[in-house]
């Protein structure tokens, strides 16, 4: 969990960053080409002293095409149907998507109750700290978030199910992962980015080599291999806990105005979920099936 709560903080402060130097400066699907690119030149000199297997690879690849590539399409084609609040807004069924793909996944309805308790209560609490009006013509837009939710959430299930080995050997293995996005990202980047929005600045090229190397390079390794020992419904908290945590750091960093009452009583609401969701298996790798 601390390993997942640390990545949390550090998404939470990337968040920020992008919104204050390269939101509207730099072309969305410019930024994740690089941060692709970037994350699989990281684990390019581990990748070439081992080859785990065609299988293994190919499947790490679609792993990481649906999970980071086809969910940052989704979510970028969504910028031009609703607002930033309203994407805001749509993200918060994520929780819902993770545990029902991990009940069908096994192929039998088997997760205790209270996980699907502790699952809504996470959905709640992130409704509480985001709710505010949509527009009448936001439907589309929340499809496409919710392809987005769907793509993420699948993502994480089928990489805590995958048979990986040792943690030495996922760290060795994990650029495979960032092809996968990479080259989805080249895909979507051919067909809809500005080329002529490319980062101009030292600052820019700094946020984006973080982004890349830190963010996603270390980030989606860490929170991937720190789902794996986790359970469903703990894992599905943690993907509502950027909510209040980007939040937190927005007013703490860059003065932003909040509603804090709505924030600590929907933080209430995620820390009661997490408590739910806790049990005696905590620590034990998840069951690998595939």
């Amino acid at each position: 969990m601390a390993l997942l709560w640390l990545v949390t903080l550090g998404w939470a402060f990337s968040f920020s960053l992008i919104g204050v130097y390269l939101a509207g400066q730099v072309d969305d699907f410019i930024s994740v080409l690089i941060r692709t690119g970037l994350a699989s030149l990281l684990f390019l000199p581990m990748m070439m002293r081992r080859w785990p297997g065609l299988q293994l690879v190919m499947r790490l690849m679609a792993i990481g095409g649906i999970q980071i590539g086809l969910m940052y399409v989704f979510l970028f084609r969504a910028f031009s149907y609703i607002s930033v609040p309203e994407v805001l807004l749509f993200t918060i069924l994520t929780p819902l998507y993770i545990t029902l793909f991990d009940e069908l996944w096994q192929r039998r309805l088997h997760l205790p109750i209270r996980w699907w308790v502790a699952t809504l209560l996470a959905v709640a609490g992130a409704l509480i700290i985001r709710w505010h009006s949509v527009s009448p013509d936001a439907l589309l837009g929340f499809f496409l978030i919710q392809g987005a939710n769907m793509c993420f959430a699948l993502g994480q299930v089928m990489y805590r199910r995958l048979k990986l080995g040792e943690v030495a050997d996922q760290v060795r293995d994990f650029g495979f992962f960032f092809i996968g996005g990479g080259l989805v990202a080249a895909l979507a980047a051919a067909i809809w980015a500005d080329w002529s929005n490319m980062p101009q600045t030292t600052t820019q090229w700094g946020i984006l080599l973080w982004l890349g190397l830190g963010a996603s390079g270390l980030g989606y390794l860490a929170w991937n291999t720190a789902a794996r020992w986790v359970n469903t419904a703990q894992l599905a908290v943690m993907n509502n806990m950027l909510i209040p945590t980007g939040i937190l750091v927005n007013v703490v960093l860059w003065q932003r105005e909040a509603n804090l009452w709505s924030l600590a009583l929907g933080g209430g609401v995620l820390v009661l979920a997490m408590m739910v969701a806790k049990d005696r298996s905590d620590g034990r790798p998840v069951k690998q099936s595939v």
